[in-house]
């Protein structure tokens, strides 16, 4: 058994698939993705095939990963571990069709029958009322599990007036669902250091399942110290892309959760290494995933078969299966059953879900460049996204 092929399919709505061939024609599928960055994370990909895994065995994953990760010099970083985490997936994938079993069963037998997934509520400009009404409407679906984006252009020292409104926004949804309903907050490193300890004051009368990302990445130094002073958990995660990134951040005590992204942070392989590694510290993992079917269902093979994977983030839409346009590129859009706010465990071989690789074909054909917004203050000095 060989690999003999390979092929990447840009698809809307910014997405890149990967599909690999095997010389007995067994065929698996990954998603490697940055978004905004799709053109250069194709590049890394061909060039880690063609150059390393034309001709091998794909059942040799662990060596495979090993080898895409130390052949070059210069190593991590976003573009050259999303063009491993997609290979890395689809290895997996033919490795369960090959064997005929799900991803979890290869990874030690599934530890839970469904898993408890969040919804997004909203977007960042919602106005307080707005965002309550989303989610009453999700929890009438059977969600408990939500997640909200608290603010928008936030500028480094903000008016009391901005503050009261991020504040009101969560409280509207808190009281929208209820003290039984999860609510997790992302700062999405939009506030600095002395605001971020402002908001999460202001935020803790109305116990947030999480504060994500209160500060940028770069400042990972600094999260030991909100975490000190708060009894809200701290997550971070979705911008780091390697167990060794994590490692400092586990060792500081410096975080509840960790939400490394499968497509980001190096795969199935890496995302269970990194869960593996958060349990020792008693640190649990709840997998960033905004991405299509592929990615989701590469996160849940690993949350099924790993004890400290407590929730499953999944931008599929508020009535999917039923009507989500991001399932379409699959054949059986029904193996994403949410009921009460948990999706059931995938039992089909490999990643559990069939690739309609026609529809796939057919939606290349166009154009897809998606990239980040850019945001501006009011004096037009750059704002995050």
């Amino acid at each position: 058994m060989r690999i003999t092929n390979y092929e990447l399919f840009a698809v809307p709505p910014r997405w890149l698939l990967l599909k690999l061939e095997t010389s007995d024609g067994t065929v698996g599928w990954g998603e490697p993705i940055i978004q905004g960055r799709l053109e250069t994370v194709r590049t890394a990909v061909s060039e880690l095939v063609e150059g390393y895994l034309l001709g091998a065995d794909p059942r040799r994953i662990e060596y495979h990963w090993r080898k895409l990760y130390q052949s070059g010099y210069f190593r991590g970083g976003p573009i050259l571990m999303s063009a491993l985490s997609g290979i890395d997936q689809a290895l997996w994938d033919i490795k369960g069709r090959h064997y005929d079993v799900p991803i979890h069963e290869l990874l030690g037998g599934h530890v839970r029958d469904r898993m408890l997934v969040y919804h997004w509520l909203g977007v960042v400009h919602d106005d307080p009322e707005t965002i309550a009404a989303s989610a009453r409407e999700a929890a009438e679906h059977g969600y408990q599990a939500f997640k909200i984006n608290l603010v928008g252009e936030f500028r480094p020292l903000e008016t009391p007036a901005a503050v009261d409104h991020a504040v009101e926004r969560f409280r509207a949804v808190r009281e929208a669902v209820g003290d039984d309903a999860f609510v997790g907050v992302d700062f999405h490193g939009r506030v600095s250091k002395p605001m971020a300890a402002e908001l999460i004051d202001r935020l803790e009368p109305y116990d947030p399942m999480f504060i994500d990302q209160p500060l940028l990445p770069e400042h990972a130094d600094s999260f030991g110290r909100i975490a000190d002073r708060t009894a809200v958990p701290i997550a971070t995660g979705e911008r780091l892309y390697s167990r060794y990134d994590f490692k400092p951040l586990l060792v500081d005590d410096a975080v509840s959760i960790v939400q490394p992204d499968i497509t980001n942070v190096g795969g199935i392989s890496e995302l269970r290494k990194v869960a593996t590694f958060a349990e020792a510290f008693d640190v649990s993992v709840i997998p960033h995933c905004p991405l299509g079917p592929i990615a989701l269902a590469a996160c849940l093979q690993v949350g099924f078969a790993t004890q400290n994977v407590i929730v499953q983030e999944q931008s599929l839409g508020l009535h999917a299966p039923e009507s989500s346009r991001r399932l379409e590129c699959i054949e059986e859009p029904t193996a994403f059953q949410f009921e009460d706010g948990y999706v059931e465990r995938l039992e089909g071989p490999g990643l559990g879900i069939t690739v309609d690789e026609g529809y796939v074909r057919e939606q290349s054909r166009g154009e897809v460049n998606w990239h980040n917004p850019v945001w501006h203050h009011e004096d037009g000095s750059l704002a995050e996204w």
